[in-house]
């Protein structure tokens, strides 16, 4: 055998080796084969980043990148799941890359401002670069509110469990504000429960079995798009079923759009869906109408959207195809309510004052955490009213 094939031979024996300890050390074999085509990173369960963490599977995707579930080798943490972590792993695209260090910048003003973990925001627990890909952990977490809401067959929480769900909420986004920042994408998928162990009980009006938490503790979640006060807003926020009108309008936003925003998410836990089924402007506009009574014409003359109204009204016709769905599909506010009891007509309340049109006659969220609805939380010896499953009275 000559030198030049025993070169061969040797080379490729020792590229077999390196090979093989890449994948051992959890890291893609390649340059070329470390992403796919949209920028996520190729993995597999397994694979260990930064020596530190082992993925063990894939918990959701979204147009950002990937969450996994990872063991963390080096924690020496003892919050809940003792060293179990959730990782998002940013696609290696500039614009994701931008969007995710600016929420490592909002996570760590959080952090700052909350290291005792007091205001139900996630916690974010370290960050790193990995070939490209900004990847952030986060303590780990359970199903949002949305998934248990499907797995539920979209059967609506009971009352007392959106009034707890709904002071943390409050209580969360309120903390933001008090520190500048406008969450700017708040819906069921960004409020995760830390842990959505459930019991199943009868439901008598729906004849079949309902699932029920054991625990309705949440933490808001994905500040990507969080705004500081001091910082250019976009004009175009929010996904659109929990848009504020002065966003659709064009009017400037602040932090009562997010007010608006949690509306919206507490009528779907309590309906068990969307307020605004829609994704046309116009259309979204003339469901509020229908919900909410017509928009103020001062905001209507102040809007740059003048191509939805004519002489100061919405240019609608109810007997278009467009509004005749509107007219099935929505009702005035209070016709939604499911009881007559107190508890459900002070939770309306709530509602009509949180999507009031006008943001600077919209309930701020301190004012919020005062209404009556919220009372059996604060009242001494009901403070754990939402834990007990004997009481689910809708």
């Amino acid at each position: 055998m000559g030198k030049t094939q025993l070169y061969s031979l040797y080379k490729g024996f020792l590229d077999c080796i390196c090979f093989c300890l890449s994948r051992g050390s959890g890291e893609p074999a390649g340059d070329t084969q470390r992403d796919t085509e949209n920028g996520h990173l190729i993995y597999r369960n397994g694979d260990v980043l930064e020596d530190r963490y082992e993925i063990l599977d894939t918990l959701g995707e979204g147009t950002f990148g990937k969450v996994v579930h990872c063991l963390d080798h080096r924690s020496i943490l003892t919050y809940r799941g003792g060293n179990r972590t959730a990782l998002k792993i940013i696609k290696n695209i500039e614009k994701y890359r931008e969007a995710a260090k600016q929420e490592i910048n909002v996570l760590k003003k959080i952090s700052e401002k909350d290291p005792n973990n007091k205001h139900h925001c996630v916690q974010m627990l370290d960050w790193f670069n990995y070939y490209g890909h900004v990847c952030i952990s986060f303590e780990l977490l359970s199903l949002s509110t949305f998934d248990f809401l499907k797995a539920n067959n979209f059967l609506p929480y009971p009352i007392n469990h959106i009034r707890h769900m709904a002071l943390q909420i409050c209580h969360a986004v309120r903390f933001l504000h008090d520190n500048k920042l406008t969450h700017t994408d708040l819906k069921p998928e960004n409020i995760l429960f830390v842990n959505s162990d459930y019991s199943f009980i009868y439901n008598t009006e729906k004849k079949c079995n309902e699932r029920r938490l054991n625990d309705t503790t949440v933490r808001l979640v994905d500040f990507g798009s969080a705004t500081f006060d001091h910082e250019h807003h976009s004009t175009i926020i929010s996904t659109r079923h929990y848009r504020a009108p002065e966003v659709i309008l064009e009017l400037g936003w602040s932090h009562p759009c997010d007010v608006w925003s949690i509306g919206c998410i507490l009528f779907e836990y309590y309906e068990g869906f969307t307020m605004y089924q829609t994704h046309d402007n116009k259309e979204h506009l003339a469901m509020m109408e229908r919900i909410q009574g017509p928009i103020p014409r001062r905001m209507i003359q102040r809007s740059r959207k003048q191509k939805y109204f004519h002489c100061g009204r919405l240019n609608w016709n109810e007997c278009s195809k467009s509004g005749r769905y509107v007219k099935a599909k929505c009702k005035p506010l209070r016709k939604y309510l499911l009881s007559q009891a107190t508890e459900h007509h002070q939770f309306f309340n709530l509602l009509e004052r949180m999507l009031e049109y006008e943001p600077s006659k919209r309930i701020s969220l301190s004012s919020a955490l005062r209404h009556p609805f919220f009372l059996p939380l604060h009242h001494p010896g009901k403070n754990q009213l939402w834990r007990n499953s004997s009481d689910m009275s809708r």
